[in-house]
């Protein structure tokens, strides 16, 4: 397997790449630049070294379309994209990464179908709006989608276009819609301040926690994890599921952090703002097409990320740029 991704500098994507070279896989990431300051805090630098850099813009098709013929991928894992508040800020710029990045990387599938075996691609939790009053228990995957965000909006709309690319052309998808996702790496989006509240404790300083409510957590490298397995798993189609965690409210994942560090007491505050977005989703169809999934329970991810920021803090290497 040859595995070509763009975005692979973020925080999913760093982790991803870990999980390939430790797996012995061949990875390439398509970018506009070489920034590896979170593969830095994963990989030694005999590993970082079979992470290979290939310059260029994902929303342009035939830059795409060459990356991958030129590294010979067989699997594309698409995690390019602008977050929520960039999208709010400059719609069109979003909907030129989000949207005709997507279209380009789907574009270089369809010239190179004898080559590539599938697309995954990142979509969001945010396709789905606030869950609607009165209703209770989880939400599944199929039900209609009613985002409040540009940045949603772009979602749904590649999760419909890869499903026209399925019917028309049979370029087998996945899309997968992560939620709040925390763990070292994670340093920018709506959904960041838990990790950047750990690592506040690591690093002694205080933190609040801007919203409250309830919360999908998510450890990223379950998340990484999930999104290799459905590279490779028996499938064809195209479909977009949904990713669940640890459904809490704030105030669990902040115990769980009291527990792992009895300091973070006096540091940690939250908010009470629910996000807009639907917390309780349903993933068994996910589980019943890629099962068994990674679920690293609530305490246990908040330790290892709480472990990993000590390490950090303690080797001199603890970037605070992201807490302001």
């Amino acid at each position: 397997m040859r595995v070509l991704m763009t975005g692979g500098y973020g925080c999913i994507g760093s982790w991803a790449a870990k999980q390939l070279v430790e797996s012995g896989q061949d990875v390439w990431i398509l970018d506009l630049k070489e920034d590896t300051h979170r593969l830095d805090l994963l990989l030694d630098d005999e590993q970082k070294s079979r992470v290979r850099f290939v310059p260029g813009d994902v929303s342009d098709a035939r830059v795409v379309r060459s990356a991958v013929e030129t590294t010979g991928a067989t699997h594309l894992l698409h995690l390019a994209g602008l977050q929520t508040p960039t999208c709010r800020a400059n719609p069109i710029l979003g909907a030129t990464v989000n949207v005709i990045g997507t279209l380009a990387v789907f574009e270089a599938a369809v010239a190179l179908k004898g080559q590539v075996e599938r697309v995954v691609y990142a979509s969001s939790a945010a396709v789905h709006g606030p869950t609607e009053a009165g209703r209770a228990g989880a939400i599944g995957d199929e039900v209609r989608l009613a985002p409040l965000t540009h940045y949603g909006a772009f979602k749904v709309c590649n999760e419909l276009n890869a499903r026209v690319y399925w019917l028309d052309q049979g370029v087998t998808s996945v899309g997968l819609r992560p939620w709040t996702v925390y763990g070292v790496g994670r340093d920018f989006g709506m959904t960041s301040e838990p990790t950047k509240a750990i690592k506040s404790v690591a690093a002694g300083r205080p933190y609040a926690i801007t919203y409250g409510g309830l919360q999908d957590l998510q450890y990223v490298g379950d998340i990484a994890a999930i999104f290799l397995k459905t590279l490779t798993a028996p499938y064809q189609g195209a479909d977009a599921f949904n990713i669940r965690g640890a459904v809490e409210p704030i105030e669990a994942f902040v115990a769980a952090l009291h527990e792992v560090a009895p300091e973070s007491k006096p540091l940690v505050t939250h908010g009470t703002r629910q996000l807009p977005i639907a917390p309780d989703l349903d993933d068994a169809r996910l589980d019943a097409a890629f099962g068994p999934l990674p679920r690293t329970p609530l305490v246990e991810g908040v330790r290892e990320t709480y472990r990993r920021f000590v390490a950090l803090r303690d080797q001199g290497r603890l970037d605070l740029s992201d807490l302001g």
